[in-house]
């Protein structure tokens, strides 16, 4: 499947508008509640939710999304292609007034991610990759119009990887995040990169940093969904990185019957 500059230009629309709708609420006082799981939950969350909904039905792709309606297996194993959905990423983040949060859109077709989208609203700063390469722009100069104007929007981001690889290794990763299997996993890394050092960033920015060039390797051993991972999975993986599952080392896929990711590390293999 290729994806056409309307999806893309749909999808960077969604993104952005659910990104004013977060930082409406982000920017006063505001409650939040839990979940079944026990994870936050703010009407941040929901309106960004209603916004992407509302403008993804045109494309007549189904859409899979954090704050949606529970779909079956059943119904979704019979997805070719669906839009795979997290609102907001990073609500703890979100909840601490921190900035490193995001909208997650991503294309899936069969079970890969083919194109995605993240947006940081608070820096205002939009990554999205497909097989076109992947991109970073600065919004806080553009409005809505400006994403129907595909050309333009292109000439005004900057291609992926934006650094070279520095003198140390980097490894990406979440304090909040740390335990035992991670920093077993940083422990081999160190022997083999001494210089080692661990830059830490909230939500899919993770993703987003290792595709910039600003970091070498993401360990992840904990619990995300795959509404976590997908958009920012594309974002390095046409910036030129891997991300596998760590146990058998093959790539990450999508529309599981468990929406559960198993473990994984994205690492970056080569700079264009």
């Amino acid at each position: 499947m290729i994806i056409t500059n309307k999806l893309v230009a749909t999808a960077l629309q969604a993104a952005f508008l659910a990104g004013k709708e977060i930082l409406e609420i982000y920017q006063q006082p505001f409650d939040f509640e839990l979940k079944a799981d026990n994870s936050p939950l703010t009407i941040a969350d929901k309106r960004a939710h209603a916004t992407i909904s509302e403008i993804l039905a045109a494309s007549g792709i189904p859409i899979l999304s954090e704050e949606g309606l529970e779909i079956s297996y059943e119904t979704r194993k019979n997805w070719e292609q669906f839009w795979l959905v997290d609102p907001l990423d990073g609500t703890k983040e979100f909840i601490k007034k921190n900035g490193d949060f995001t909208v997650n859109i991503a294309l899936i077709y069969n079970q890969h991610p083919i194109f995605g989208v993240v947006y940081a609203p608070v820096p205002g700063y939009m990554y999205w990759g497909s097989e076109n390469g992947s991109f970073r722009l600065n919004t806080n100069l553009l409005n809505i119009d400006d994403f129907n104007k595909n050309e333009h929007v292109k000439t005004l981001a900057e291609e992926l990887p934006l650094k070279p690889v520095g003198e140390s290794y980097r490894v990406l990763g979440s304090r909040s995040h740390m335990n035992a299997e991670t920093e077993t996993f940083i422990s081999k890394l160190k022997k083999t990169h001494p210089d080692l050092a661990f830059v830490s960033r909230g939500s899919s920015l993770k993703f987003c940093t290792l595709a910039e060039g600003g970091a070498d390797i993401y360990p992840r051993f904990g619990p995300t969904m795959e509404w976590d991972t997908a958009a920012g999975h594309a974002v390095a993986l046409f910036a030129g990185c891997s991300v596998i599952q760590a146990e058998t080392g093959l790539p990450l896929v999508y529309n599981k019957p468990s929406l559960l990711n198993p473990h994984f590390v994205a690492e970056r293999k080569k700079m264009r």
